[in-house]
């Protein structure tokens, strides 16, 4: 197996080799990368600069950032039954696609006005908000944007609108069957496009209907959760007390009406961390921290390792699925 990491200091490509991880730089040295998306022999890498695209697996790259009118880039997904439609997510709020494997993008102006009517922000940062993550499946979408709303789409990610159980106010707490306004990551069951989850600053939030209500299953700070694609009762989560502040990982089987322990081979609770970001990739998981450490297990059976170490600052993991 192969993994691309993209971490505080450019990107890299590790392998399992006789039993470990070994990993090389492949570009953009020195460079905050932001996020990684992989489809066939296309990589895309977001950065403060934009996307850079690499149309050989990484070997070469170039700043393509053509209708790219705001380039600091948070997340970066390609659609995985739609080949060459990928989304990028920036820093102010924006989202932009593009259909020819991030080679040109399209604005989506909506989400810019929705920015600016509803006041999104950023406790750490002056600009107005940003989006973090995608969920696709099929024509549906949806986009976490932190601190503003859960949107949505039924057209692959081209237009978008509030979630009609999302307020947009920024700094929201939310009325019974609204999700928090603080949302973090964005997670759809493969099997139904309406089975949707939100971790936010508020807690763990499901929604069975796409979006039109919600449900809170786990009060905390959150970032990450990772579905079972075979068992929508089944999955894994992140959960703090508060920023990157006591930071564990558990599990439910029975979708949230009771947990246990997941984190064989971490040393839980993380004094000043937390799960940041949660990767499936065939039978492998991986867990990124927000300091920058790298854990997998396989899915069967959870024995957490960290892996390469030596690379610092890892913000994000991707690979080829089979």
């Amino acid at each position: 197996m192969e993994i691309y990491l993209a971490t505080r200091r450019g990107l890299f490509l590790a392998r399992q080799e006789n039993g470990n991880w070994v990993a090389r730089p492949l570009g953009q040295e020195g460079q905050l990368i932001t996020s990684i998306a992989v489809q066939g022999g296309f990589v895309l890498s977001g950065s403060r600069r934009g996307v850079y695209r690499s149309i050989d697996g990484g070997l070469h790259w170039k700043l393509s950032n053509r209708g790219l009118t705001l380039p600091h880039i948070r997340w970066l997904a390609f659609h995985p039954q739609k080949k060459g439609f990928a989304l990028a997510g920036t820093e102010p709020a924006g989202i932009f696609y593009s259909e020819d494997t991030g080679e040109t993008w399209h604005a989506c102006p909506e989400v810019e006005d929705m920015r600016l009517d509803y006041e999104w922000s950023l406790p750490y940062s002056p600009e107005a908000g940003c989006v973090r993550g995608f969920a696709l499946a099929g024509r549906r979408a949806y986009a976490a944007v932190e601190d503003g709303a859960v949107l949505v789409s039924d057209l692959y990610g081209k237009n978008w609108e509030l979630a009609s159980g999302s307020s947009g106010d920024a700094n929201h707490w939310p009325a019974q069957d609204q999700v928090h306004s603080d949302v973090h990551s964005i997670e759809v069951f493969p099997g139904n496009p309406m089975l949707v989850f939100a971790p936010t600053g508020g807690g763990l939030y499901r929604s069975r209907d796409g979006g039109l209500t919600w449900t809170l299953l786990y009060r905390c700070y959150c970032r990450a959760v990772l579905l079972d694609p075979q068992d929508p009762e089944h999955f894994l989560f992140g959960p703090a007390d508060g920023v990157d502040r006591g930071g564990k990982l558990i599990e439910t089987r029975d979708g949230g009406k009771t947990w246990s322990d997941a984190s064989t081979g971490m040393d839980t609770p993380w004094p000043t961390t937390m799960v940041e970001r949660f990767t499936q990739l065939n039978d492998r998981l991986f867990a990124v921290l927000s300091d920058g450490r790298l854990y997998t297990t396989e899915t069967g059976r959870i024995e957490w390792q960290q892996i390469v170490p030596g690379i610092p600052g890892i913000n994000a993991v991707t690979g080829m699925h089979t």
